[in-house]
């Protein structure tokens, strides 16, 4: 089994704990590197050609227009054999009740006819929102499993639910 742990993930200012912190890492990839290390895979950060703007009130009210638009951010890279994956890992923050729009594009840029999606999120305190129907209608052919949300103010510590998570997909590393 071919696993691919994509994600997008913004590092800078943040919302965490009740107020804006400045993450050198975002939590998204934290909890990706975490996953990777538990199945191995390969790794993809889904990264917008355009950068969100640093400051965090900034990049949310960028993200709103981007979801009211329906923009669809162009990405720098692609995943190089992505009809060789069986399984991906699609990680994201939950902005606005769902996926950044940079993640619509990664989703709509590939066809995951067969394969597998377990999406993760992190958010602090609003789940997974409706990113997992979102999903299942982008890739309507893919089997979408139960994601995980995980709070960002604890991704650190997130490492037994998502050990746990995994188990319970029945993926094996």
């Amino acid at each position: 089994m071919k696993i691919l742990i994509a994600y997008y993930s913004r590092r800078g200012n943040n919302y965490t704990s009740g107020g804006v912190v400045d993450l050198p890492v975002g939590n998204t990839e934290i909890a990706a590197m975490a996953i990777q290390k538990l199945v191995g895979g390969d790794a993809f950060r889904i990264d917008p050609v355009k950068e969100y703007p640093v400051d965090y009130e900034k990049a949310t009210h960028v993200a709103q227009s981007e979801l009211r638009q329906g923009c669809r951010p162009e990405i720098k890279g692609r995943v190089e054999g992505m009809s060789g994956y069986d399984v991906v890992f699609l990680g994201y923050p939950n902005w606005w009740g769902t996926m950044p729009m940079v993640v619509f594009t990664f989703l709509e840029a590939y066809d995951f006819s067969g394969k597998t999606i377990l999406p993760f999120c992190t958010n602090e305190g609003s789940g997974l929102g409706h990113s997992e129907s979102d999903i299942k209608k982008l890739c309507p052919k893919a089997k979408v499993l139960n994601g995980l949300a995980i709070r960002g103010s604890a991704v650190t510590r997130a490492g037994d639910d998502i050990a746990h998570w995994i188990a319970a997909s029945g993926i094996k590393a």
